[in-house]
């Protein structure tokens, strides 16, 4: 019996701070048990330095990411959507599970208003490893 990893898509406006982490957390810590997607309403051109400094500081390296535009077919082929102040830009497909995860949006924060942000959605991420069965690495 072969099992397909599930695929989570995170969403925020710019896909330069919170989704960029909350890919970067389920990457690192659901490897290759799980598909990670990120994207952006309205993407920025880089990933937020504050946010970039933050993750190096827990040893996750998300400085070659690059913010991506959500699409309806990203969307389509996920089984779970989380959205994070994306508001109504991101599409609803019925058979997904959506959840929305009120975050404080990192954007012209420096690095010290950014680690509550990382360490609030990394204890989401773990709850969201749980519920997807799937233990997280150490």
């Amino acid at each position: 019996m072969t099992t397909t990893a599930p695929t989570v898509l995170f969403v925020c406006v710019h896909n330069a701070g919170r989704s960029q982490m909350a890919a970067a957390f389920l990457t690192h810590l659901g490897g290759d048990r799980v598909a990670v997607r990120s994207a952006g309403s309205a993407p920025a051109d880089t990933v937020n330095p504050a946010v970039v400094e933050a993750m190096r500081e827990v040893g996750i390296d998300i400085s070659a990411e690059t913010p991506k535009m959500l699409t309806a077919q990203a969307v389509q082929t996920s089984d779970v959507v989380i959205t994070m102040g994306c508001g109504d830009a991101c599409p609803y497909f019925p058979g997904k599970r959506y959840l929305n995860w009120k975050l404080d949006d990192p954007a012209g924060q420096g690095v010290a208003a950014v680690r509550p942000i990382r360490d609030a959605i990394e204890q989401r991420i773990r709850v969201l490893l749980t519920e997807l069965d799937i233990e997280a690495r150490a």
